[in-house]
């Protein structure tokens, strides 16, 4: 069975990962993969800056972070796109160890051989999303919708709400 995916160069960011073969629309395709770290682990590890503006880091619950630099596989590749073709759904264990949580990539459309797969990476910073910080996040993503920044606005709290 030939590969489904190759890793090259994107005209998005750096590396990207394209389908060879056509993948179905709404179907699990590659889960994100990497070392199991903490939060406080990824800080130590990373300094727990928001000024880099690129990571393989991905937030997979209140407890962990799969750290896509070590044993990391090519979803890491995944470049962000403000109108993605695919998702990233976090799959929580059914027995509650959020150890096993995981994280797996599902197409949105059917994608055809040699279009690169993207999924909205949906960061949220909990600090002012200045000018400068919005230029270290931005978006390359080139589609008409593109916001020009990876960052997501962070959830409004309503009126009356603790």
């Amino acid at each position: 069975m030939p590969a489904r995916f190759l890793v090259r160069r994107s005209a998005i960011h750096g590396n990207g990962v394209f389908a060879r073969t056509p993948l179905a629309g709404a179907r699990r395709v590659l889960e994100y993969r990497g070392r199991l770290i903490t939060h406080a682990e990824a800080n130590r590890l990373y300094g727990g800056s928001v000024e880099q503006g690129h990571t393989f880091l991905f937030n997979l619950n209140e407890s962990y972070i799969i750290d896509g630099n070590q044993g990391g596989n090519s979803a890491r590749w995944i470049n962000h796109s403000c109108t993605p073709n695919c998702r990233a759904e976090v799959h929580v264990n059914i027995d509650g160890d959020t150890r096993r949580d995981r994280v797996i990539i599902v197409t949105l459309r059917d994608i055809a051989p040699g279009e690169e797969l993207t999924y909205n990476y949906g960061i949220v910073l909990e600090v002012p999303h200045t000018p400068r910080l919005k230029r270290l996040w931005a978006c390359r993503c080139g589609t008409p919708r593109c916001s020009g920044t990876l960052l997501q606005p962070r959830a409004r709290r309503r009126a009356g709400a603790a």
